[in-house]
C-alpha cells in the first residue's frame, strides 16, 4: 500500500471504515467532512488528521485522494487534487486493493442484508478468536467498529455495494448474493434488469476457483444465469434451514447441507424470517470457505445485530424506541413483520422516504409495505442531494395511505409532535437512511424539554 491518503467525506460509514483499515496497516490518513461524528472522532483517536469543512487547503501534492460516488465534480478538494496532479481513486478501488492481500476474500452483496451478513460473519469469527480482517457498512455493537485489520489472518470480509456499479471492480474468492430487487433507480435506469447485468459482469471477472453463493428463494437471484451457483434457502437448496421455531424473542433452526445435518439447534436473537436467511447465508459462506463452523455455532446466539438494523435506542419509560435503516419496501415489510413478534404492542412506524427517485419508482410498493404498521407517520423526504420531483412528496404519499399521518419539518419537530400522542403499549420505530436515525435522540430531547 502507498503511505498517505486523503478521504473527501471521511465521516461516512463506508469511507471511515476503509480509512481505519489503512491506519491499522500503517498508512498516514487525513480527511474532511461537513460535520463531526462518532466516525470522525474515532479516526482522530487513531491518529488521522480530520478537517471539518471542505477546503482546497486540506489537500496536498503528495496525497492519494479517495472519493465516493457522492462527491461532486466541483468539490473544492477534488478540484484542487486535480490541479496538483494527485492520484484520485474511488473508494471501491482502494477496497479492492486491500482485499488482494488476503488469501480468502468473502464479499457480501445484494439489495438487502449486506451489512448484517458481513457484520455477522466478522462477529462470529472474531468471537471464535479467528481474527478476521473486515470492512463492513455498519458498526458491530459489541466491538464498536466497522473495520479491523489483522495482519496474520487469511480471511478478509467486506460488504460490496452495488448502488453505483462499482461492484464489478472486486474479485472475491466467495461471493454471496443475498437477494436482488429493483433499487438505486437513479443509477439503474432499467431497474432489476440493469442490476442483473452488473452482477453478471462481476461474475465474469471472477477467478475460475471463485464460488458464487445465492439465496435460491429470491426471484431476482433466479434471473442470474450461466454460472454454477451454491444455493441456500428455506424451500429447495443445497444449504437449508429446517425445523424453524420462533418463540420468546429468539429463533432456532437446524441447517442441512445436501440433505445431511450440518448444524443442529442454531439459535439467533434477531427477529424475523429475513434474519434466518441472513444467518444461513453466513453459515453457507463460512462453511464453503473451509471454516470449522461448529466453533462458531454458539456465537450466533449472541449477535445483537448491526448499528441501525433494528437497533434499540431508547426506552421512554415503558415505550421502546428502535432505529432501522430500512428504506426499501422489502426491508420495511421485513422489519415491520418482525415487530409483530412483540406481543401486545402497538407498532408506531415513523418513515422518512429516502430520495425522490426511489419514492417515485416504488410508490405503490412502499404503500403496501407500510400497511404492516399499526400507526404510520410520514416525514418529509430526505433528498440525499437530489432535486425535488413535481408531484412526488410526502404529503401526497401519506394522503394515499389509510390512517397515515404526515408531519412536516425537522426530525426534532416530528418528535415534539409525536411524543404527547404515544401510549404505554406502543413500540416506536424510525425507518429510513437519512436524518430519521436521530428520532430517539429527538424524542429524548422532547421528553426532557
Amino acid at each position: 500500500m502507498n503511505n498517505k491518503y486523503h478521504f473527501i467525506a471521511i465521516g461516512g460509514v463506508g469511507m471511515s471504515g476503509l480509512a481505519k483499515y489503512l491506519i491499522q496497516q500503517g498508512c498516514e490518513v487525513s480527511g474532511s467532512d461537513i460535520n463531526e461524528s462518532k466516525y470522525t472522532a474515532e479516526l482522530k483517536n487513531l491518529g488521522a488528521t480530520v478537517y471539518i469543512g471542505h477546503s482546497k487547503n486540506n489537500v496536498h501534492k503528495d496525497d492519494i485522494v479517495v472519493i465516493s460516488s457522492a462527491i461532486k465534480p466541483d468539490n473544492p478538494e477534488l478540484v484542487r487534487a486535480k490541479e496538483l496532479g494527485c492520484k484520485i481513486y474511488h473508494r471501491s478501488d482502494i477496497l479492492a486493493q486491500v482485499s488482494y492481500n488476503k488469501k480468502m476474500f468473502i464479499g457480501f452483496a445484494g439489495t438487502h442484508g449486506k451489512t448484517t451478513t458481513s457484520g455477522m460473519s466478522s462477529y462470529v469469527l472474531s468471537k471464535a478468536d479467528m481474527k478476521p480482517s473486515f470492512v463492513v457498512g455498519g458498526f458491530i455493537p459489541e466491538y464498536s467498529t466497522n473495520a479491523e485489520y489483522n495482519k496474520d489472518t487469511e480471511i478478509f470480509i467486506a460488504e460490496m455495494d452495488e448502488s453505483d456499479g462499482t461492484l464489478v471492480k472486486y474479485s472475491p474468492d466467495i461471493v454471496v448474493v443475498n437477494n436482488l430487487e429493483a433499487d438505486h433507480l437513479d443509477f439503474y435506469k432499467n431497474g432489476l434488469e440493469s442490476i442483473i447485468e452488473t452482477f453478471q459482469k462481476l461474475f465474469a471477472n471472477l477467478k475460475t476457483t471463485s464460488k458464487i453463493i445465492i439465496n435460491n428463494d429470491n426471484f431476482g437471484n433466479l434471473k442470474l444465469r450461466g454460472h454454477d451457483f451454491i444455493t441456500f434457502g428455506l424451500d429447495e437448496a443445497e444449504y437449508m434451514a429446517k425445523n424453524i421455531n420462533m418463540a420468546n424473542g429468539y429463533t432456532t433452526f437446524d441447517v442441512y447441507h445436501n440433505g445431511e445435518l450440518l448444524l443442529d439447534n442454531v439459535k439467533i436473537i434477531l427477529p424475523g424470517e429475513h434474519n434466518i436467511y441472513n444467518t444461513l447465508a453466513v453459515i453457507t459462506a463460512l462453511n464453503e470457505a473451509g471454516v470449522d463452523i461448529n466453533q462458531l455455532k454458539e456465537h450466533f446466539a449472541t449477535f445483537t445485530g448491526m448499528g441501525r438494523r433494528f437497533q434499540k435506542m431508547l426506552s421512554l419509560e415503558d415505550i421502546p424506541v428502535y432505529d432501522d435503516y430500512a428504506h426499501h419496501p422489502t426491508e420495511i415489510k421485513a422489519t415491520l413483520s418482525a415487530m409483530k413478534t412483540f406481543s401486545n404492542r402497538h407498532v408506531v412506524a415513523v418513515f422518512q422516504p429516502h430520495r425522490y427517485t426511489r419514492l417515485k419508482s416504488l410508490w405503490n410498493d412502499f404503500k403496501s409495505a407500510l400497511t404492516y404498521a399499526d400507526r404510520l407517520i410520514i416525514t418529509d423526504v430526505y433528498a440525499a442531494s437530489e432535486e425535488p420531483i413535481e408531484g412526488v412528496n410526502s404529503q401526497k404519499f401519506a394522503s394515499e395511505i389509510e390512517n397515515a399521518e404526515y408531519i412536516s419539518g425537522s426530525i426534532q419537530e416530528v418528535a415534539n409532535k409525536l411524543l404527547p400522542t404515544l401510549e404505554k403499549d406502543d413500540i416506536v420505530i424510525g425507518m429510513g437512511a437519512g436524518t430519521i436515525t436521530n428520532l430517539a435522540k429527538c424524542l429524548k430531547t422532547a421528553k426532557e424539554g
